[in-house]
Order: structure tokens, then C-alpha cells, then sequence
């Protein structure tokens, strides 16, 4: 799969989807027991049982900030454990790059009746919640590693590259509560240059962590945030506004408009004026726009629902 595999003739629109998630389950329907359900035991794991209720947050929500890949089975296909177990044993190996949704297919008609399933198992991925199909049936492990690679290069690609908690979550000890107990100490410098007015300085410091752990979604927001704010700070509002609305308005031009609108708390405004000039933009200004525009979305964060439904129109304008 690559990243063209998101285009609006390969994914599905999940709205009605989650509409139907959102509804009690259905009574019955036996999960699938055993350590390769729940993760390990003991510990935390990345691998979470779905249902018809929990799928929304769980699954299409969750793809804001990271990969999630659901396993589609059922109990009565014994044949596929063994690809189960290769999923979650990947899952594991891969620590959070993605998280791995289990749903039963018999437990979930609503579900299995709004994406057309076929066969069973099957598997999906979710990204910045659009679907896309892998594959069907049972496959050898090293196909499973190559989907699961795919996957994550079309997450990066697409500006999707948070980690998935552990279910259950991680053990408390001294790291939680010093957590709690005040401000991250890795952005000490960031968080300094920041309330001196330093922007840039604040910005170099956050690119020296995501150097450190390019994964650092805290570390990317605050880049992407430094980065508008030093973008912005240097604007004349009115002569931005009449330059973006000439009929020869360069990429330039509608960058610092879209710039000065999200500062001015005009979220919406900003990345519909971006994606307009994906629309008619081509070659290196496109892409021009469309980095831009994913660094917006870092700058508001993955989980507000206007950057939900503006990826949603992005991939309906790239592809």
C-alpha cells in the first residue's frame, strides 16, 4: 500500500460509520480470549479489542494521532489465529508506531454492513481517519511486516506520526509522578525562548528534540506553534488581506493570509484558503501548500475536529 491507496476512490468515507459506532452493541457475540486479544499480560500492550461502541474513539479517532490498523475476524475461522498472532507480536515489536484493533465480526453487523466485508479476516488501516484495505484472508508474516511498513511510511507521509499509549497504560512509579509534578523538562529551552519573544530560537530548540525522536508529537506541535508564531508576528494583517485577495496573489501571499487567519483564531477559514490552492495549485506550489497546511494542522493538534474534517477535504483535494 502506498500513499496513493488514500484516495477518495480507495477509502471510505467513515462518517456513517461512526454514526453507526456510536450505537449500544448488539447483545452476544464472544470475543476471542487469550493473551493475543489483550496484549500481554501483566503489561502494556498495543493491541485493543473493538466493538460496534468503542470503534469511533477507539479506532477512527485514534488515527488522528497515530496508525491504527483493525483485524476484522471471527471465532469460527479457526485458521485465522495464526495471522492474529503474527499482528499483535508486530504490534508489539513496533511499540506504539501503531496501534492494533481486534473486532468480531459477529458481534459487529452494523459495522461489517457499512464497509462491505467480504471475507474474514480481514485486514484495514486507518490514517488521519480515512480507511484503506490491506489485505484478506490469512497471509504469511512477512507480508503482514511489509503492510505494516507501508503503513507507517504513509502515515509520516501524510503528517500522522504520534504514538499509540499502551492499553492498559504503563506501570506507576517515580517517571508518572514527576510527570505531574510540573513542566516536561525537555522543553525548558523551547519554553524560555518562547516568553523572551525568540520564535526562531524557540523553534531550533524544538527541532533539536524531534532530531533526538522525530516520533515527539508534544515537541512537533510546539515547532509547528514557535514556527506560526514567528511566521505571524512579522505580518502587516491589512497588506496581507489585500495581497492574498489579488487575482495574480502569489503561494506567498496565501500562506501569510492563512498564517494571519489561524493566529486570528479563524481556524476554519485558514485551511479551507489552503486547501483552495491545492486545488489549483501544481508542482512544488502545491506541495508548498500542502506542508503548510500539515503544519497547521500540528499547530491546532490532531485531535480538534476541524483539523479531522479539513484532512478529510485534503485527501478529497489531493487525490
Amino acid at each position: 500500500m502506498s500513499t496513493s491507496s488514500f484516495s477518495r476512490h480507495g477509502a471510505v468515507d467513515l462518517s456513517q460509520l461512526a454514526q453507526k459506532a456510536k450505537q449500544p452493541p448488539p447483545a452476544g457475540g464472544p470475543g476471542r480470549s487469550g493473551p493475543a486479544a489483550g496484549g500481554a499480560a501483566g503489561g502494556g500492550s498495543y493491541v485493543v479489542q473493538l466493538t460496534e461502541e468503542t470503534f469511533e474513539a477507539t479506532a477512527i479517532r485514534a488515527s488522528m494521532k497515530h496508525p491504527v490498523i483493525v483485524e476484522f475476524y471471527s471465532p469460527r475461522v479457526a485458521t485465522g489465529q495464526q495471522l492474529s498472532d503474527d499482528l499483535a507480536a508486530v504490534a508489539q515489536e513496533n511499540a506504539g508506531k501503531f496501534l492494533l484493533g481486534r473486532l468480531n465480526v459477529d458481534a459487529a453487523p452494523g459495522i461489517v454492513q457499512a464497509l462491505q466485508l467480504q471475507a474474514v479476516p480481514t485486514v484495514i488501516a486507518l490514517i488521519g481517519g480515512q480507511l484503506a484495505p490491506l489485505f484478506q484472508g490469512v497471509v504469511p508474516r512477512d507480508q503482514v511486516v511489509a503492510a505494516v511498513e507501508s503503513v507507517l511510511k504513509a502515515a509520516v507521509s501524510n503528517g500522522i506520526v504520534g504514538r499509540a499509549d499502551p492499553v492498559g497504560g504503563a506501570p506507576a512509579g517515580p517517571d508518572a509522578e514527576a510527570e505531574e509534578a510540573g513542566p516536561d523538562p525537555r522543553f525548558a529551552a523551547a519554553d524560555a525562548a518562547l516568553e523572551q519573544g525568540d520564535f526562531a530560537g524557540a523553534e531550533a530548540e524544538f527541532d533539536l528534540l524531534l532530531q533526538a525522536d522525530p516520533a515527539d508529537a508534544e515537541a512537533k506541535a510546539g515547532k509547528a506553534q514557535a514556527g506560526l508564531l514567528a511566521r505571524a508576528s512579522a505580518l502587516d494583517p491589512q497588506a496581507v488581506l489585500t495581497a492574498a485577495a489579488a487575482p495574480d496573489a502569489t503561494v506567498a501571499d496565501q500562506l501569510a493570509a492563512a498564517d494571519l487567519e489561524l493566529a486570528t483564531g479563524r481556524v476554519d477559514e485558514a485551511f479551507d484558503r489552503l486547501i483552495g490552492q491545492i486545488k489549483v495549485r501544481t508542482g512544488s506550489e502545491r506541495d508548498e501548500v500542502r506542508v503548510r497546511l500539515l503544519a497547521l494542522f500540528d499547530t491546532v493538534g490532531n485531535a480538534d475536529p476541524r483539523v479531522l474534517k479539513a484532512r478529510r477535504a485534503l485527501m478529497t483535494a489531493l487525490f
